[in-house]
């Protein structure tokens, strides 16, 4: 196969990681380096001879930097197809050495825009020439190398020393440079499309990697990221099995479910559905209770914690089979103890969790994209009493529990609470009725006393009924029935507290 010998190459890099290792390894192959701005002065800077694009050019960086490489002695270098005699004759009349190495990255735009920049600086961290090389280095791959992450360093400077880069190479770093351009081209669009209040959804996402198969072994799959480095697409793994597609979807649910509370937290996951809840002074505290919501379907479940998991938390989960933790971070002696466990997936969330600014679900032939559902700014001093005397402190405060935790529930979802933890949890039912029956069910003899929550309202009185027969001491939905007044009449024969909050919080 044959190779591209690198003989020149042109780097101008926002991302200098790597960057003098790269120009040393490069300047020692004999290889002639041209750059721009802040990278050749960095390369300079290390002793190292590099050509200035102005050099090249004949022609100043201008307008603040806006225009330095938008050049035909440097596009001219870069698209020449130099397999072809008449480009290699043209190159020679126009004074043009052609390039066979490009390492560009783009600027900051993503990281300028999280950091809470004004839309003039924003704007200013758009980047033009950058993409323009890129893509063009990307279009003529069969003569150029194009790099873009300081990942393939290494391997460039392998290819190099072994007397090029081959096709197959070429067109793998190619791909990415699409890729690299064409997210942040959505990145921008979709920023500016909220900017404007504009109906356009642009997004896109990296693949992180295969997955072994999809939610059934005869169905492929694989991992993607937005690039927001704030959810479990981003997670480090420190220790197990490979995860699995149904470990990702169990694991999101368990965050969406654990961070929705202040209090240290603890959510543990089957199907996508809680069959554990609670919050606790501490994350041992928590765990336990969440445990014990369901010890039968803990068995072989998802845990994630919105706090720092401890050595005492690690010692009770490692005495249930588990195949996924998550947590923002682990006491060094509670990873090794985890560990112990050769299959329990161990993850760590990148330095933030956050619910997507929008949440998106494909369906035949298009999409849908929503808001999505959050706590944020959660008051209960807005619920409206309409049955019953006004709950005590601790009852108040297990009902404000189960309406944060009912929204983790699939629809209709009914949980059953007591003291900061579910006690009986009914999901998924295609009536809300059935949902009572099987939250009392699994609650048993912890049902008398409980409070309960239900994630829409009860059309009939029927459902709240089965709860009041079972021994429930106030209940919290969001009302708006046609038949709420026999709701309403129900809850006050059997002298029992009944809020309505006024809002509904489904999960299909």
């Amino acid at each position: 196969m044959t190779k591209v010998a690198i003989r020149r190459a042109l780097i101008s890099v926002s991302d200098k990681t790597g960057l003098i290792e790269l120009a040393r390894e490069l300047t020692s192959a004999g290889v002639s380096l041209v750059s721009t701005g802040s990278t050749a002065k960095q390369i300079a800077a290390a002793g190292l001879e590099v050509t200035e694009v102005s050099s090249v050019t004949g022609f100043p960086e201008s307008l603040d930097g806006r225009v330095k490489t938008l050049h035909p002695s440097i596009h001219g270098g870069i698209l020449a197809d130099v397999r072809l005699d008449s480009h290699r004759e043209q190159l020679d009349e126009l004074g043009i050495e052609p390039f066979e190495l490009v390492v560009v990255n783009l600027y900051p735009f993503r990281e300028t825009v999280a950091a809470g920049a004004s839309y003039e600086e924003s704007v200013e961290q758009i980047d033009i020439g950058g993409p323009a090389m890129v893509r063009a280095s990307a279009k003529n791959h069969a003569n150029v190398a194009i790099v873009v992450s300081p990942n393939r360093y290494d391997e460039v400077i392998a290819a190099v020393k072994d007397g090029g880069t081959d096709i197959e190479l070429r067109k793998q770093l190619a791909l990415e440079a699409f890729s690299h351009t064409a997210d942040y081209d959505a990145a921008v669009s979709g920023w500016l499309a909220a900017q404007l209040g504009s109906e356009r959804l642009g997004t896109s996402y990296s693949k992180v990697g295969d997955l072994r198969y999809g939610e059934n072994s005869h169905q492929s799959a694989a991992l993607y990221s937005d690039g927001s480095n704030t959810g479990i697409a981003s997670a480090e793994q420190l220790s197990g099995k490979e995860m699995s597609y149904n470990n990702y979807v169990d694991v999101d649910a368990a965050l969406r479910c654990a961070y929705d509370f202040d209090q240290p937290a603890v959510a543990i996951i089957k199907h996508a559905n809680p069959c554990g809840i609670a919050v606790g002074e501490d994350v041992a505290a928590a765990h336990a209770a969440a445990h014990e919501t369901d010890p039968v379907s803990a068995f072989g479940g998802v845990i994630a914690t919105n706090r720092t998991v401890t050595q005492k938390m690690a010692v009770q989960v490692a005495g249930v089979f588990t195949e996924v933790i998550a947590a923002p971070d682990y006491e060094s002696e509670a990873v090794e103890i985890l560990k112990t466990k050769k299959n329990l997936r161990i993850l760590r969330l990148p330095a933030g969790y956050a619910l997507p600014e929008r949440e998106i679900r494909q369906v035949s032939g298009g999409l849908l994209a929503q808001q999505p559902d959050s706590f944020q700014g959660f008051s209960s001093s807005g619920w409206q009493l309409v049955a019953g005397q006004a709950a005590d402190a601790k009852t108040m405060a297990d009902l404000e529990f189960a309406w944060r935790a009912c929204r983790a529930v699939k629809s209709n979802a009914i949980l059953l609470a007591s003291d900061g933890a579910a006690v009986g949890i009914g999901m998924g039912q295609v009536n809300r009725v059935d949902s009572c029956r099987l939250a009392v069910s699994r609650a048993g003899e912890r049902v008398s006393g409980s409070v309960a929550a239900s994630d829409a309202f009860f059309p009939f009185a029927d459902g709240l009924q089965v709860l009041l027969d079972a021994g429930i001491k106030a209940v919290v939905q969001p009302g708006g029935s046609v038949r709420d007044a026999e709701v309403i009449a129900a809850a006050e024969a059997a002298g029992i507290a009944l809020y309505f909050t006024g809002e509904r919080h489904f999960f299909h």
